[in-house]
């Protein structure tokens, strides 16, 4: 997941996290940045395999920005 300048929460799949954040970062990723620019990385899962990481995705679209920002907290407090 990203975070915008806006505060808003961008989610999607990559197999390189990074690669894609400098995308999005400069304009070449996904039209949803054209409004807010992107920020910091705030959460990542790695280690799923595409159909995984794809059902995955569209569970977190599915939360609320509530859900999604616990999800960030309780994801921190592992590490």
């Amino acid at each position: 997941m990203i975070e915008t300048q806006s505060g808003a929460l961008y989610t999607g799949i990559t197999t390189d996290v990074q690669r894609r954040f400098e995308q999005h970062s400069s304009g070449k990723g996904a039209r949803f940045f054209r409004t807010s620019k992107p920020v910091r990385i705030v959460h990542v899962e790695p280690g799923l395999d595409r159909s995984t990481a794809l059902s995955r995705e569209a569970a977190i679209k599915q939360l609320t920005v509530h859900e999604k920002r616990r999800l960030i907290r309780c994801k921190k407090k592992r590490f």
